[in-house]
């Protein structure tokens, strides 16, 4: 026999997630009534559903500006989505917003992802780590490894889609995303951003 859910938590799940009702009281039945076990399970069917869209054609979206700390901050950033219809929509437009606040609150942020990262950022950064005292003395392959890891996470500071939602630290930016492309059925892109500091 299945657990019954009550409507309030499959509504409050749905506000949360995006997802359809049905999905939320499927969820929900599937985690014995567990709402944070619920958001996961969600996020984890969203994910793998918003991977099958990534490679569809965007050129649809908005320009969206948001200005921060009395004008001292402000930010341009281009969403893209695959049809108007999903680029007039209240929640894409909300997206959007969030965008735009996680960019002016992220000042380190300097691209959309790690693939747009220059090469020659790339050596420069494992120059400096190369020469780093606490790996004088580390076996070589040891040494490259570390290395490695220091240099993504020093890229994944400047990568948009790294970022932990400022709303949601739970979630990045891209998981974010994907949580989108679930909710509306289309691929979203963020294109570009411009980001202006008063006085830099």
């Amino acid at each position: 026999m299945s657990l019954e859910i009550s409507s309030a938590l499959v509504k409050e799940l749905r506000q949360k997630t995006g997802a359809g009702m049905m999905n939320c009281k499927k969820a929900l039945q599937e985690t014995n009534g567990d709402f944070e076990e619920a958001v996961k399970n969600l996020r984890q069917k969203g994910l793998a559903a918003a991977d099958k869209k990534v490679d569809r054609k965007t050129i649809e979206g908005v320009v969206n500006s948001y200005i921060h700390a009395g004008g001292k901050i402000g930010v341009l950033v281009e969403v893209n989505c695959e049809t108007d219809f999903v680029a007039r929509r209240q929640e894409f437009q909300e997206l959007v917003q969030n965008i735009a606040m996680q960019i002016a609150a992220s000042p380190d942020v300097l691209y959309v992802n790690t693939n747009e990262i220059p090469k020659e950022l790339f050596l420069a950064e494992k120059e400096i780590e190369s020469e780093k005292q606490d790996l004088i003395n580390k076996p070589e392959e040891i040494k490259e490894k570390i290395i490695l890891g220091r240099i993504e996470k020093t890229l994944k500071n400047l990568s948009l889609l790294d970022q932990a939602f400022i709303r949601d630290s739970n979630i990045t930016i891209d998981e974010l995303i994907k949580e989108k492309i679930t909710l509306f059925g289309e691929n979203i892109k963020i294109k570009r951003f411009t980001r202006y500091t008063l006085g830099s």
